[in-house]
C-alpha cells in the first residue's frame, strides 16, 4: 500500500534546475581555535593520523600540537602498515628545533620502512642512529629497542642482519658478534653477506681467531659459504700463522667444488711470508702456475715483501724484473715496498736507486715511500737527509702526518738532539698535527737515553695536565728512569700510581718493575711485587720467572732460581733458551759446576737449541774458574756448528789469558780482533810479542779473523780491550799514546777506558800520572765511580802514601761515592802492611757499622794482627761480628776460630802463615771441585 506525503516547498523537480556548484568551490571548512586547543590527546593524535593517511600534509601545519617522544611512537605505531605516511611525519619530527626522535622512534621507524622494503632508507636511518650513539650503553640498548619493537610490531626480522653488517663495518665487533649470536631467536638467519661482512672486519681488526670461531657457527646454521668467505678463512688462518690448516682448508674447499681465485692464494703467500717462510711462498706461486691461475700485481709485491723481510734484496729486485719482464705494469706499491726494504737493513744508496727509477716510470712519491725513506736515514744516523726528506715532501704534494714527524723525532732522540726534538713538536702542532702518546713516549725515551731524567718527569705531567693517557710504554719508560737514577724509593711510588692508573693487571707494568729491583739487588723487594702480582690477579708469565730467575742468579743464590724453574713447570709455563742461559751463568757464579751438564741435557730434550749466548755463557764461565781447555772445546763446538763468536765471547777470552798471565796468546787474539783497524795495528799493539805455541790458540785466531769483519769495527769494546791488553802486557805508556791517538780520532772514552789506565799507571807504581788522568776524565764530563777510586787508593797504599789514601777515602761521600767492602779491605790492609793495626781495627768496625762484610783474607790478617799485639778481647770480637757471613765463609771463620783455641788455648798468638794456609786451603779445594765436575762430556 503505498502512502502519499504532502510536499510542503519547491518540488524535487524544481532542484535539478538550480544551477549546480561544484564540490571544490563550496565554503571551506575551517578549525575553530576556541575548539582546537580544548582537544585532548587522543584527539589530537586521531586528527594527525586521519590527515597523514589521507595525504594532506599541509594540513597538519594548521594544527597546533607540540612534539613529543610519546606523540611520535603513537602516530609510527597506528601508521605501521602506512610507510609513507609514518616516514613523511618521521622526518617532519627531525625538522623540529626543539625536538629530535629518541632510539625507540628510530627503531620503529626502520622496521616499518623495512617491511615495506624501502632498503635504502631503512639502511640509512639504520646508520643515522647507530652514528648517534656515543658509548657501548647506547649500542646494545638499540639492540634491546629492535626486540622489543619487532615483538611489538611483528616485522621485521630482516633488520637484525642490516644492523649487523653496519656494526660490522663500522669495527663494532662486539656488538655485530651480540646481534649475530641472538637474531636466530627472533626468526631471521644472518645474510651471507652480513657473515662475510662481519668475517672480514674480524681479520681486518686482529680477531682472526674469532673469525674462525664464527665460521663454524655459519657452517652450524646451515650458512653456506662463497668464494669470498673462503679468501677471508684461508686469509684468518694465515694471520693466525696456522699455515698447514690453511692449505687444507683450500684443498678442502677445491675438493668441495669452489673454484678459489687469485685473492685466496694471495693470503696464502702473505701467510708464509708473515713467517718469514719465502720457500713456503714460492711453493704457492708454483702451485697457482699448475692450476693455471693468473698471477696479479699482488702476487709479486707479497714475494717482494718476502725477499725484503729475509734481506734478500738481489733475489727482490729480479721479481721486480720478473714483472716488467710479463709486461705487468709495476705500481708505487710494488717500488716502495722493494725501497722500503732497502732502508730497512741501511742500503741507503740502493734506496734512492729505486726511487730514481721509479721517477723514470713516471711513477710519484707517496706518504708510505717518504716515511721509508725518512726512516732508513734514522737508522743509520743520516739525520739531515731525513730531514731534507721531510722538507721534499711539500714539493711532492705530500702532508706529513704523524709517523713522519714521529720517526724523524725518534731520530733526533737516537743521537740526544733533544732541542731539535722539541722544535719539530712545535713544527707539528704549526701543521695541525696534534702529539700522541707515542710522540711522548718518543722524547721520554729520548731525555732518559740523555740522562735528562728530571725533565723526563716534567713531560710526564705535562702530557697528564694536557689529557693523554699513558700507555705502558710511557709507564714503563718512566719506571725504568727511577732506576736508572737509582732512586728505588720513588720508583717503587711511581709503580703504585701507575696501577691506580688502571694497569693493576699489566703484565708488562709488573715485568718491568720486577726487572729494575732485580737489577738494583732488591730481590726482596721483587719477591713482594711478584706476590702482588698474583693477589690482582695478574698471572705471571715466562718473562716474569726469567727475570727473577736472572736476578736470583746474578747475587749467586742459585737455589732460589731452581726453586722458581720448579714453580713455572708446574705451572706449565714453557722454558726459554734465555731463561737456561741466565742458570747456566749463575751455576758457574755459585761454582756449582756439576749442574752444568743437567741444564744442557734439560735444554735438548725441550728442543731448545744452544744460542750464542748460551756458549757464551758456558765459555765465561770456564774461563772464570781458569778451566780454559773446556773453554776453548766449548768455543771450537760452537764455531763447528755454525755459530760466529762475537766481539763479548773474544774479548772474555783475551782477558782471561791477560789474568792467567799467557800474555803472548792474549796478545795474539787481540791482534787478530783488531787488524783490522790501521790505527789499532800502528799504535803499540804491533810491538806486541805475538808467537804460536798453543794449537787451539792458533785455531781460535783464525776464527776471529773471519768473524772480526762482523765487530763493527772500530768500537769502544775492542779499544779498550786494546788498551787493557798493552796495561796488562806492562806497556802502560803504549797504552797511553793509543788514548792519545784514539781521542785525535774522535774517540770518546768511558769509565772503563779511563779506569783501565788509572790501574795500569798506579799498578806500575806512578800514582801522580794515574791522578792526571783522573783530572782529565773530570775534565771529560765522566765521573769517577767507586772502582776509579778502588784502584786510586790502592795504588797510594803500595807506595807508602797511606796517609794520602785515608784522605781520599774520607772525600769520597763529599764525591758522590760510596765506599764499599773493596775500599775498605784495600785501605785496611795497607795499614796491617805498616803495622798500624789501631787503625785497621777502627777502620773495620766503621765497615761493619756500613754493612759491609771484609773478605776472609783482610779479616784474618787483622785477627792475626790484634792477636800479635795481645788485644785477644778485640780479636774475639771481630771473629763474633761475622755471624751474618756467607755459609762458606762461616765456615773458614770457624775453622779459623777453632785452630786459634786448639794452638793457643788462652787466645795466645796464630801466626798468619797458618792462617793463610787455612784459607789457601779451602780455596784449592773449592777450585778442585771445579775442576773435577765436569758437566760437559
Amino acid at each position: 500500500m503505498f502512502r502519499c506525503f504532502a510536499l510542503h516547498g519547491p518540488s524535487l523537480f524544481s532542484y535539478l534546475h538550480l544551477p549546480l556548484k561544484a564540490f571544490h568551490a563550496s565554503s571551506p571548512l575551517y578549525w575553530k581555535l576556541r575548539d582546537e586547543y580544548k582537544l585532548n590527546r587522543p584527539d589530537i593524535l586521531s586528527r594527525i593520523t586521519r590527515l597523514l593517511v589521507l595525504g594532506r600534509y599541509k594540513a597538519l601545519n594548521d594544527l597546533s600540537f607540540d612534539f613529543s617522544d610519546e606523540l611520535l611512537d603513537s602516530v609510527l605505531l597506528d601508521l605501521k602498515l602506512n610507510p609513507n605516511a609514518s616516514l613523511y611525519f618521521f622526518k617532519l619530527a627531525s625538522k623540529q628545533q626543539k625536538f629530535r626522535p629518541n632510539v625507540t622512534a628510530y627503531c620503529k621507524i626502520v622496521h616499518i620502512l623495512c617491511r615495506a622494503r624501502m632498503y635504502d632508507e631503512t639502511r640509512a636511518y639504520l646508520t643515522e642512529l647507530v652514528a648517534l650513539c656515543k658509548n657501548n650503553y647506547s649500542y646494545s640498548f638499540i639492540w634491546n629497542e629492535l626486540v622489543c619493537v619487532y615483538e611489538e610490531f611483528k616485522f621485521s626480522p630482516l633488520v637484525f642482519d642490516m644492523l649487523l653488517k653496519i656494526y660490522a663495518k663500522k669495527g663494532l665487533i662486539k656488538h655485530a658478534l651480540n646481534v649475530f649470536d641472538n637474531m636466530g631467536k627472533y626468526g631471521r638467519v644472518p645474510s651471507l653477506r652480513s657473515c662475510n661482512c662481519l668475517l672480514s672486519n674480524l681479520v681486518k681488526n686482529g680477531e682472526s681467531y674469532t673469525a674462525l670461531l664464527v665460521y663454524e657457527q655459519m657452517i652450524g646454521i646451515g650458512i653456506v659459504p662463497d668464494v669470498f668467505t673462503c679468501s677471508i678463512i684461508v686469509n684468518a688462518y694465515c694471520k693466525e700463522g696456522r699455515m698447514e690448516r690453511a692449505l687444507k682448508f683450500v684443498k678442502e674447499m677445491e675438493y668441495s667444488g669452489f673454484e678459489l681465485n687469485v685473492v685466496s692464494y694471495n693470503s696464502l703467500i702473505d701467510g708464509f711470508v708473515s713467517l718469514g717462510d719465502i720457500e713456503g711462498a714460492e711453493g704457492v706461486l708454483k702451485l697457482i702456475s699448475e692450476k693455471g691461475i693468473s698471477r696479479n700485481v699482488v702476487t709479486y709485491t707479497m714475494l717482494v715483501k718476502g725477499y725484503c723481510k729475509k734481506g734478500e734484496m738481489e733475489e727482490a729486485e729480479k721479481v721486480i724484473k720478473e714483472m716488467e719482464e710479463e709486461l705487468m705494469v709495476v705500481d708505487d706499491y710494488a717500488y716502495g715496498v722493494l725501497l722500503d726494504g732497502y732502508c730497512q737493513v741501511g742500503k741507503m744508496d740502493d734506496a734512492v736507486r729505486i726511487q730514481e727509477e721509479m721517477f723514470k716510470m713516471g711513477l710519484k712519491m707517496n706518504l708510505f715511500i717518504s716515511n721509508s725513506l725518512i726512516n732508513g736515514y734514522c737508522k743509520v744516523g743520516k739525520i739531515h737527509e731525513a730531514e731534507r726528506v721531510l722538507m721534499c715532501m711539500g714539493d711532492w704534494n705530500i702532508k706529513p702526518d704523524s709517523f713522519s714527524y714521529n720517526t724523524l723525532l725518534d731520530g733526533y732522540c737516537r743521537v740526544c738532539h733533544m732541542s731539535k726534538a722539541f722544535k719539530l713538536c712545535d713544527e707539528m702542532l704549526r701543521e695541525g698535527i696534534e702529539p700522541s702518546v707515542v710522540t711522548y713516549n718518543t722524547l721520554f725515551k729520548g731525555l732518559c737515553r740523555a740522562g735528562a731524567f728530571n725533565d723526563a718527569l716534567h713531560l710526564w705531567h705535562m702530557m697528564l695536565k694536557r689529557g693523554l693517557n699513558p700507555d705502558e710504554v710511557s709507564c714503563c719508560t718512566l719506571l725504568g728512569a727511577f732506576f736508572k737514577m737509582g732512586d728505588v724509593e720513588s720508583a717503587l711510588g711511581f709503580w703504585k700510581s701507575i696501577l691506580a692508573r688502571g694497569f693493576a693487571k699489566n703484565r708488562i707494568v709488573f715485568n718491568t718493575m720486577i726487572n729494575g729491583l732485580c737489577k738494583s739487588g732488591k730481590m726482596d723487594e721483587a719477591k713482594e711485587v711478584f706476590g702482588k702480582m698474583k693477589e690482582v690477579g695478574c698471572l705471571p708469565d715466562g718473562i716474569t720467572y726469567r727475570i727473577l730467575i736472572d736476578g736470583y742468579c746474578k747475587i749467586g743464590e742459585i737455589e732460589e732460581s731452581f726453586k722458581l724453574k720448579d714453580k713455572m713447570e708446574r705451572e706449565e709455563i714453557i722454558p726459554s733458551i734465555e731463561m737456561y742461559n741466565s742458570l747456566i751463568s749463575g751455576v758457574f757464579k755459585s761454582r756449582k759446576l756439576s749442574k752444568v751438564g743437567d741444564l744442557l741435557s734439560e735444554m735438548f730434550t725441550s728442543g731448545l737449541a744452544p744460542n750464542v749466548v748460551t756458549y757464551g755463557a758456558l765459555i765465561t764461565g770456564y774461563c772464570d774458574v781458569g778451566n780454559l781447555n773446556k773453554a776453548f772445546s766449548i768455543y771450537f763446538e760452537m764455531t763447528e756448528k755454525g755459530l760466529a763468536p762475537n766481539i763479548i765471547i773474544c774479548s772474555k777470552v783475551v782477558s782471561c789469558l791477560y789474568r792467567l798471565g799467557r800474555l803472548d796468546e792474549a796478545n795474539i787474539l787481540l791482534r787478530k780482533m783488531v787488524g783490522s783497524d790501521p790505527l789499532l795495528a800502528h799504535m803499540g799493539l804491533d810491538s806486541l810479542k805475538t808467537d804460536f805455541r798453543c794449537l787451539d790458540i792458533q785455531r781460535i785466531a783464525n776464527t776471529i779473523e773471519e768473524s772480526a769483519r762482523s765487530f763493527s769495527l772500530p768500537n769502544n769494546v775492542v779499544y779498550n780491550v786494546a788498551i787493557t791488553g798493552l796495561c796488562k802486557s806492562g806497556k802502560v805508556d803504549d797504552a797511553r799514546r793509543f788514548f792519545s791517538a784514539l781521542l785525535q780520532q774522535g774517540f770518546n772514552p768511558d769509565n772503563f777506558t779511563y779506569t783501565t789506565l788509572i790501574h795500569g799507571y798506579s799498578a806500575s807504581g806512578n800514582v801522580n800520572e794515574a791522578f792526571r788522568l783522573r783530572d782529565e776524565m773530570l775534565k771529560m764530563g765522566l765521573k769517577p765511580n767507586t772502582v776509579t777510586y778502588n784502584v786510586l787508593i790502592n795504588g797510594l797504599c803500595k807506595s807508602g802514601n797511606l796517609d794520602r789514601a785515608r784522605r781520599l777515602f774520607n772525600k769520597l761521600p763529599l764525591k758522590g761515592v760510596a765506599p764499599n767492602a773493596v775500599t775498605y779491605c784495600t785501605l785496611i790492609d795497607g795499614y796491617l802492611k805498616v803495622g798500624k793495626t789501631c787503625e785497621a781495627a777502627s777502620l773495620q768496625e766503621k765497615m761493619i757499622e756500613e754493612g759491609l762484610s771484609p773478605s776472609l783474607a783482610t779479616h784474618s790478617a787483622l785477627v792475626n794482627s790484634l792477636c800479635e799485639q795481645g788485644d785477644k778481647g778485640r780479636a774475639m770480637k771481630f771473629l763474633a761480628a761475622q755471624g751474618d757471613v756467607k755459609c762458606g765463609d762461616m765456615k773458614k771463620i770457624a775453622k779459623l776460630h777453632d785452630m786459634t783455641h786448639s794452638v793457643c788455648p788462652s787466645l795466645d798468638v796464630i801466626t798468619q802463615k797458618q792462617i793463610s794456609l787455612i784459607v789457601s786451603s779451602d780455596a784449592k779445594v773449592s777450585a778442585n771441585a771445579c775442576f773435577m765436575s765436569e758437566a760437559i762430556s
